[in-house]
């Protein structure tokens, strides 16, 4: 201290400035101090004082403790130099505190010499060894073996100081009191581990508490802390189940599966609802695998099943041995010898398994039949003949008596195709067998039959037979379609036309198509073999419906011919033809229209000259009761109508051929003409009749064809509107007609020849112009404007008139008597 003050003392009296100080950047700590951290006496007190000249008149410090970190803690006497201690200070936190000196001579100048004042601080025992946590939990299984180390714990403490932040662990307490049980702790540096020597058993404690203390090495004195280290212990499978009884009938009936056999009750001391405590059931002897076992999760009951039918044949009695075991492993741990030092000596063995004899009694009931086989497959060919053999089922009863006597029935026969012999099982034929038929699938008929016994309830067993069917050429192609439209143009014009064969191949197509000879000119096939062709129009072909004969054959040669209609109509689209939506939306007055009002113009006359024909007379006449053949007609009144005599032609007449008239009808009234033709060409002298029918036939066609299709769009004569409609409702009376063979009526010959020639040209052009009944029935008028419309300059469709002139085979006389009734009926002219 002395050199420190004799050398400020000459820097002073040199007059060295602190300019010259800071130059030479001298920094000297001119006095050192010491605080104890564990000082526990008085604050504030006094830690020494600074030794300077006494020309420095005034003494301040700065730095660490004053107006740094920590703040506060020293303070220094302005003229007497003393510094206080005001507070504790944590070695743990500062070691050393650096202070800056400045001094003030008495002529108040600073001295900034940059003198330093440290302070070491000594540290002190006053930190505990503390545990990480205050309770630690830890499981542990009852299984656990001694010795593991599974239990570890920590503990730190804050001193610097290597002789105070060393500490010791030791177990100061373990509750409850161990039975076959001690507790031991090692530690390594700061981590303490756990272990035990023994034998844990959860039914003596469930849990342990210890108490773990940490006490450092201190001189003077000796911190510590403790903790809590609870160990809990799981229990393990240390008691076995016990079966004590079983519960159910035992008994099952053959054929019966999914029932419930028995129910086995068991006890177990292990914590229940535990591993150790939940039983597993296993099943020796059951070597067919009819039962199933299963532990009920709320009682722990075993829970016996049947798993599969058992069969009273093979033995009334089933014998089963259940054994039961925990979900777990057993395992028992027994003390034997406790040692100073390292493991005692212990026992771990397990104990034998649980068993339980348990007999099913099987009841015997009525099985049903058994096949064998159960399934058949036979190839037949389709066609073959009644009464072929196909194939022979057998049944046999399974009950161990065997006297049940079987019956075999069909089962499902959807055609009733076969029939099943009662007594052998033998089936056969009873029909042809066709393998188009709706009911074959895939080529393939099933039949299914039963065997029932008579037993007690009677039972049923099932075969089925499976007949494959091998197809024959017994179908002959035919069109998917028997009506085509085609457009009209100048040039060639064209429809698909489409056929299909029921048989397979090699019987079926591609197929041959053929038009008759006399269709050569109008129409023809391109190409003419395949399952699709097309049918080609000539330019020749008008607008206008036609029937064509289409001759189609199959690769084997069997044909068939069809009837094809085909329409020919002007398209708005060629490549999608529609003749019935095109004629049903126009209202164009065309060429079959004028047909139509030609035809009912000679339709007229004819119903004029039967006026002239039929004389009708007021009073009732007897009908005489001949020979001849009679017809009811009906009649449109309740009470008799008056008697007309009918002007009959006589048998001489009856050469005309009925083809005349039967090439006139349509499609759909083949069979109406046909019969009526039939009735003329079979040489019978039913002239009349016959004239009456056609008149009938012609007048109700065209009469309802003019009344729904050109009523409203052409007018009508009055004459010949009024005559129609007269003539319809005079075709629905019948009367009885009579055979008339007097010499009388044979002056008429010569008008009746002239109305049957008639009819026939009625019929002919009939035939070759009416369009097709859905165009005739079906007209929907075109709208042009509505009434009270502005617009008045609309144009309306052309009328088409056919180039082809009326070509009636009339001679000269009946055309002059022809054109004078048109001139009546139509004052325009034709």
């Amino acid at each position: 201290m002395e050199t420190i003050h004799l050398g400020l003392s000459l820097l002073l009296c040199l007059g060295v400035s602190s300019e010259t100080l800071k130059r030479q950047k001298r920094n000297w700590i001119i006095d050192s101090f010491s605080i104890d951290e564990g000082y526990s006496g008085v604050f504030p007190y006094v830690l020494d004082s600074i030794k300077i000249q006494n020309e420095l008149t005034l003494y301040k410090i700065s730095g660490q403790g004053v107006d740094r970190d920590p703040k506060g803690l020293l303070e220094i006497d302005n003229h007497t130099g003393q510094i206080t201690v005001h507070r504790p200070v944590d070695f743990e936190e500062h070691q050393v505190l650096q202070l800056d000196f400045q001094a003030i001579d008495r002529e108040s100048h600073i001295i900034d010499t940059q003198l330093g004042v440290e302070i070491l601080i000594i540290d002190a025992n006053d930190n505990p060894p503390l545990f990480e946590r205050d309770v630690y939990h830890f499981n542990l299984t009852e299984a656990t073996s001694q010795g593991t180390e599974e239990i570890k714990i920590m503990a730190t403490d804050k001193d610097k100081s290597k002789k105070f932040n060393s500490f010791d662990l030791q177990i100061v307490s373990v509750h409850p009191e161990p039975f076959d049980l001690e507790f031991d702790l090692t530690q390594h540096f700061q981590i303490g581990t756990i272990s035990f020597k023994g034998c844990l058993d959860h039914e003596r404690a469930e849990k342990y508490t210890i108490i773990v203390e940490a006490k450092d090495h201190g001189e003077q004195k000796q911190l510590s802390s403790s903790c809590i280290v609870i160990i809990h212990i799981e229990d393990g499978n240390n008691h076995l189940p016990v079966i004590t009884g079983h519960t159910g009938s035992g008994r099952v009936k053959e054929g019966e599966e999914n029932v419930l056999v028995n129910r086995l009750q068991v006890t177990d001391k292990d914590s229940e609802g535990t591993a150790a405590w939940r039983a597993e059931y296993q099943i020796q002897g059951d070597t067919g695998n009819n039962f199933r076992i299963s532990t009920d999760r709320v009682t722990n009951e075993g829970l016996l099943y049947l798993n599969k039918p058992l069969d009273y044949e093979d033995g009334p009695l089933k014998n089963l041995t259940i054994s039961v075991e925990n979900k777990i492993p057993y395992r028992l741990c027994r003390v034997v010898h406790r040692s100073a030092a390292g493991l005692w000596e212990v026992t771990v063995g397990g104990g034998e398994t649980e068993t339980r004899e348990v007999t099913v009694t099987v009841e015997d009931v009525n099985e049903p039949p058994v096949f064998d086989p159960p399934k058949k497959r036979v190839t037949q060919r389709e066609n073959v003949e009644v009464g072929k053999y196909l194939a022979t089922f057998t049944a046999r009863d399974p009950d161990v008596a065997g006297a049940n006597a079987l019956v075999y029935k069909k089962r499902d026969d959807p055609a009733d195709w076969v029939a099943v012999d009662a007594e052998t099982g033998k089936i056969t034929t009873t029909k042809l067998i066709d393998r188009e038929s709706t009911f074959v699938k895939d080529n393939v008929y099933t039949v299914t039959l039963w065997a029932v016994d008579d037993g007690q309830p009677p039972m049923t067993g099932t075969a089925t037979l499976d007949i494959v069917i091998t197809d024959e050429n017994d179908n002959a192609p035919f069109l998917a379609q028997s009506a085509v439209d085609v457009c009209q143009s100048h040039g060639v014009s064209l429809a698909n036309v489409t056929a299909v064969d029921l048989d397979e191949e090699p019987y079926g197509g591609p197929f041959n198509f053929r038009l008759q000879d006399k269709e050569k000119g109008k129409w023809k096939l391109d190409p003419a073999q395949g399952f699709s062709v097309n049918l080609v129009k000539e330019p020749a072909v008008h607008s206008g419906d036609y029937e064509l004969l289409l001759e189609v054959s199959d690769l084997q040669g069997t044909r068939a011919t069809h009837n094809l209609r085909v329409t020919v109509c002007r398209c708005g689209d060629a490549a999608r033809p529609n003749c019935r939506v095109r004629k049903a939306a126009s209202s164009s007055f065309g060429g079959g229209a004028l047909v139509v009002v030609l035809f009912a113009t000679l339709l007229l006359a004819g119903v004029l000259l039967l006026a002239f024909m039929v004389s009708c007379k007021k009073k009732s006449k007897a009908i005489a009761n001949d020979d001849t053949h009679q017809y009811l007609m009906k009649s449109n009144i309740e009470k008799p109508g008056t008697d007309c005599k009918v002007w009959t032609l006589n048998q001489e007449y009856s050469q005309f051929p009925a083809k005349q008239f039967n090439n006139s009808t349509a499609v759909s009234n083949a069979k109406t003409e046909h019969d009526l033709s039939a009735k003329l060409s079979t040489g019978s002298t039913m002239e009349g009749n016959f004239v009456r029918a056609s008149s009938f036939l012609s007048s109700t066609r065209a009469s309802s064809r003019m009344t729904n299709q050109h009523r409203n769009s052409m007018h009508w004569p009055m004459g010949a509107s009024a005559a129609m409609s007269n003539l319809h409702r005079s075709s629905m009376h019948k009367t009885w007609i009579g055979r008339s063979a007097s010499s009388a009526n044979r002056e008429n010959v010569t008008d009746d020849a002239m109305l049957l020639n008639m009819l026939n040209m009625l019929n002919k052009t009939l035939s070759n112009h009416e369009a097709a009944e859905e165009e005739l029935g079906d007209y929907a008028p075109r709208v042009y404007a509505e009434e009270g419309g502005a617009s008045t300059d609309s144009e309306l469709d052309a009328i088409s008139i056919p180039d082809v002139s009326f070509d009636a085979d009339l001679d000269a006389d009946q055309a002059s008597k022809f054109n004078t009734l048109a001139s009546i009926c139509m004052p325009g002219g034709l």
